[in-house]
């Protein structure tokens, strides 16, 4: 299968997942409210901190270790690899599981609300389990895996939806966040048996890990300090802006409302591009890294151009979406008018998001993970400050100003790393044609929408923008050259059915 066809069915998996994992988000913000859906969210944020340390830099490293193994065609130190990668994992995730339910009492001070110290005490009985998963995972993406990887994390969600919608709502009784943890907690099992049996029956082996354990701790524990401090800095957030909020006016449960409204609503919408691109950088990650190891300098120039142009396009091409309708989204989606202002008015975040996220896995690929790591912290200090500051002024909109800050820093950093890492980067023309072409059809779809309201209802207005939106960039980025619809329909349909209907394979 080539990198396109790979690419496309990893996609298809990835959008099925997240469109199933959106469409429960709305079931958790109407069920449980925007309080409670904060209370779930803090003991979330919180729990990640714990799944970072056990293994969150692990399976990129394992997946490019093993990528640099099967370049120079040494099968026993990819099991090898892998072994010292559980091994590490174990090591961190028992003790701390361990250590964490021994402290109880102590531990649970550090939440404002009790509520959220029951929903982290039901996850972090799965912190072993998803950790042994992140690495069989790490292990199918260094081989290319993919269609078991994607396999996976799809029933995974699956699972988790389904349980969760029984417990919320078909067993009826009150809707606690407790339910949606236990939910999330099977599904961890889940993925985690699935995985083993997957892993093992694909010809997976475990062998002595000695020689592989220093190699893969010194290259993981850059990318594991950068996302233990991402999910540290959640954490300290999930703290910090409601006392921010309080100390301006707010309750304690209007603060927790407005988190919950950003975090529970907003962010999963506008992290729309990341859930696009994530397939790309799945694919691109290991065929980057082989491509490093070799020297093959022009292909990696190449691969790195089109994942910046992709990440580019999706953002380009959703923005006038979300400036024309984003109001009217939060409306449909969580029956909530204030998340839907935040939506219009964050959709440029849309751009740098996109680009700091592919720039990043990239870099990650190429060797660069104590580079990214000090990106990171430029970018997380940014959105301290905003947080901690600027609440009086514009309330729970710091979130988003500080999240926009982050990105445009770590996207800057990124792509100027980049540059020196690859020699040049060919994408800067690409960008301005498509502002060119775009901005416009942004500025219509809000005339339209504005205008339509006047002459249909609600919903026939909205939809018919949104149609006409998608239809406008559709022939123009055709007309212009930007996307090649046709041609990207052919790299996806195999040769032989290419030379059946009368082209050259």
């Amino acid at each position: 299968m080539n990198l396109y066809r790979t690419t496309f069915v990893v996609t298809l998996f990835t959008l099925l997942e997240h469109a199933l994992g959106f469409v429960y988000r709305i079931v958790l913000s109407r069920t449980l409210g925007s309080e409670m859906l904060g209370v779930y969210q803090v003991a979330l944020t919180v729990f990640a901190v714990f799944l970072t340390i056990s293994s969150s830099g692990l399976p990129i490293t394992l997946s490019r270790i093993i990528s640099k193994h099967r370049a120079r065609g040494y099968k026993r130190g990819e099991h090898a690899a892998t072994s010292a990668a559980l091994c590490i994992a174990l090591a961190f995730s028992v003790p701390l599981t361990l250590l964490l339910f021994l402290l109880r009492p102590q531990f649970t001070r550090i939440f404002s609300d009790a509520r959220c110290a029951d929903v982290f005490y039901i996850l972090l009985c799965g912190l072993s389990f998803t950790s042994v998963y992140a690495i069989l995972r790490g292990n199918f993406w260094g081989n290319k895996r993919f269609f078991a990887y994607s396999l996976i994390e799809l029933v995974e969600e699956i699972v988790m939806i389904g349980l969760g919608v029984v417990l919320l709502v078909a067993l009826g009784g009150e809707a606690s966040p407790n339910k949606a943890a236990i939910a999330l907690l099977c599904s961890y099992l889940c993925s985690f048996l699935i995985a083993v049996v997957c892993f093992f029956a694909r010809g997976g082996r475990l062998y002595s890990p000695r020689g592989e354990i220093k190699p893969l701790l010194r290259a993981a524990l850059p990318i594991s300090a950068m996302r233990t401090t991402s999910s540290l800095l959640s954490s300290v957030i999930s703290v910090l802006f409601p006392l921010a909020m309080t100390s301006v006016g707010y309750t304690a449960a209007q603060a927790m409302s407005e988190y919950g409204v950003v975090y529970g609503m907003v962010m999963p919408v506008i992290a729309v591009p990341c859930s696009l691109l994530s397939p790309i950088a799945l694919v691109l990650v290991p065929e980057l890294s082989e491509c490093f190891y070799k020297k093959e300098t022009e292909k990696l120039n190449v691969l790195v151009e089109r994942a910046l142009n992709a990440a580019l396009l999706i953002a380009c091409a959703l923005i006038p979406l979300f400036l024309s309708v984003g109001k009217d989204v939060g409306i449909f989606l969580f029956s909530n008018a204030e998340s839907g202002t935040m939506i219009a008015a964050s959709s440029l975040i849309l751009l740098p998001m996109g680009v700091a996220m592919i720039s990043t896995s990239m870099l990650n690929s190429l060797g660069c993970e104590k580079q990214t790591l000090l990106i990171f912290l430029a970018g997380s200090c940014a959105m301290l400050l905003s947080v901690w500051l600027l609440p009086p002024v514009i309330g729970s909109g710091a979130l988003l100003v500080g999240t926009a800050l982050d990105n445009v820093i770590t996207a800057a950093c990124s792509l100027l790393l980049l540059r020196k890492k690859t020699g040049k980067l060919r994408s800067a023309t690409y960008f301005l044609r498509l502002v060119l072409v775009l901005a416009p059809v942004a500025a219509a779809g809000i005339f339209l929408r504005n205008a339509l309201m006047e002459w249909l209802s609600y919903v026939p207005a909205v939809l018919l923008t949104m149609a006409v939106v998608m239809a406008a960039e559709a022939v123009l980025l055709t007309l212009f050259k930007l996307f090649d619809f046709r041609a990207l329909l052919k790299k996806f349909l195999p040769a032989k059915k290419r030379a059946a209907g009368g082209e050259p394979a």
